[in-house]
């Protein structure tokens, strides 16, 4: 079993907002500026840092983009790519 296979299945273990926070990031688009309509997950890495020095914005968008920048510096945004084929948008 790859470790792809073992990530999703431990989201299918998952009960509550965590799971929910995850499907739902993997289906949002960035809403504004110069990458709009783009899956937050695929906005470029040197973009996602600029926000990181800049500041997030409040709000849900602005703990999406913190997760995504976490996931980019660990390499890990293959999960989401494989969440948003394996889960029906919310």
């Amino acid at each position: 079993m790859n470790s792809i296979n073992i990530k999703t299945s431990a989201l299918d273990n998952m009960v509550g907002p965590d799971k929910n926070f995850l499907i739902k990031l993997a289906h949002t688009k960035m809403p504004y500026g110069k990458y709009e309509g783009r899956f937050l997950i695929d906005l470029p890495e040197y973009y996602i840092v600029w926000y990181h020095n800049k500041g997030f914005p409040t709000g849900k968008l602005g703990d999406m983009l913190t997760q995504v920048y976490e996931l980019k510096l660990n390499g890990l945004e293959y999960l989401i790519r494989d969440i948003k084929k394996r889960y029906p948008k919310p």
